[in-house]
């Protein structure tokens, strides 16, 4: 950078962290390579005509109203929908623009330099770049085994907040027991942290039974976030936040710097998908479909991957994590893949230390069958070489 430009950067920007499946993003065309690296829903799902149909029934009853600028807590039609969805008061709702944006405020209203945050390891590289830009000490629990999760007593009454996806974690594809959820909810009331419950993946279960929520069992000391992006368009911009009144406040406070309001039309829309029943209707179909996506690649992985390869078997979500036989290095296999045409996240991003770079994980919901095909094979070769 040129030193003229350099010398104006604030100190944080040095902290920012670029995003590896971002950067795959800007370099290469989507459809020119077998991606299993984002997170991508698949088109098909998206409710392309419901969509043209609501917008349209949104214009004739809101008029401008719906092109103005908007509450920012949220428009009291979406937030209404959103507190009978998941059976809490309309108080404890704040829309969010995207639940990115929930985690990035989460840590913001909460975190001073040098703080700790405790998390999963792996976790999702996008709580990572969050955390680091706000130059946050993040330390990893361990163990769901232990009753302390592998951290140490003194840091626990150090930390200000736990992140976790407890339901088909990324990367790993993993959900939390019941147990192991009760017992984090008995730590943040025994040390006093709050629990940021990251959920963009819940309603995406394929087989099993739902497990309770954190916040359910410790809603006084959870913020839920949740998402439209995986169970309606990503397009649509837009989550959510359930917490206590308290911290919502300062949420709402710390919004209205950041963007004034989530946006207001897709707003309108997406609270006429949820009432209208057409949410429940297509996300039927797209947890048949991602089903569907999740046992083929897992029956391609049991077809061409070398012995020595192991994967998850997660339950929903869209995500399955690798493992390649110990002195595997999937980073440095990463060019050869791309230059092959396929491209994959190395696990190794997803933990605090960068360790594990034996692993990778591959996103099961964009490609259709004969593509995922073709890159699983093209993979398991570069892998066996």
């Amino acid at each position: 950078m040129d030193p003229e430009y350099s010398r104006l950067l604030s100190d944080d920007v040095h902290n920012f962290m670029r995003s590896p499946v971002r950067e795959i993003f800007k370099k290469v065309d989507l459809g020119s390579i077998y991606s299993f690296a984002g997170g991508y829903p698949n088109a098909s799902t998206f409710p392309t005509e419901d969509i043209k149909r609501i917008c349209a029934e949104v214009i004739d009853r809101y008029g401008s109203k719906a092109l103005q600028y908007g509450a920012t807590q949220g428009v009291s039609e979406l937030r209404e929908a959103v507190a009978h969805r998941y059976g809490v008061p309309v108080s404890r709702v704040q829309i969010t623009t995207s639940s990115q944006q929930g985690i990035d405020i989460c840590t913001r209203i909460l975190v001073n330099p040098s703080d700790v945050i405790l998390t999963s390891s792996p976790t999702y590289l996008g709580a990572i770049q969050s955390f680091k830009s706000y130059r946050a000490d993040i330390r990893p629990m361990l163990s769901w085994d232990e009753k302390t999760c592998g951290v140490e007593s003194a840091t626990l009454s150090k930390a200000k907040f736990c992140y976790v996806i407890p339901d088909f974690q990324n990367p790993s594809g993993e959900t939390m027991t019941l147990r192991e959820r009760e017992q984090l909810a008995a730590l943040s009331r025994k040390y006093g942290f709050i629990i940021v419950e990251d959920s963009p993946y819940r309603e995406l279960r394929y087989t099993g039974s739902p497990v309770r929520t954190i916040y359910s069992l410790a809603p006084e000391r959870t913020i839920h976030l949740g998402s439209f992006s995986k169970i309606f368009a990503p397009g649509f911009r837009l989550g959510w936040a359930i917490g206590p009144e308290e911290l919502l406040d300062s949420i709402y406070v710390c919004k209205q710097s950041l963007d004034l309001c989530p946006p207001v039309l897709d707003q309108y829309i997406a609270a006429e998908f949820m009432s209208s029943g057409a949410l429940d209707r297509n996300l039927a179909k797209s947890i048949a479909y991602y089903k569907e996506k999740r046992d083929h690649m897992i029956a391609l992985l049991e077809k061409y991957m070398p012995e020595g390869v192991s994967w998850t078997h997660p339950e929903g979500g869209l995500f399955l994590f690798l493992t390649l036989p110990e002195g595997t290095d999937t980073v440095a296999l990463y060019d050869k893949a791309l230059s092959a045409g396929v491209a994959y996240v190395a696990g190794s991003f997803f933990y605090l230390d960068g360790s594990h770079r034996n692993t990778m994980r591959l996103n099961f919901s964009f490609l259709d069958k004969d593509k995922m095909e073709d890159g699983i094979r093209i993979l398991s070769q570069i892998i066996t070489r």
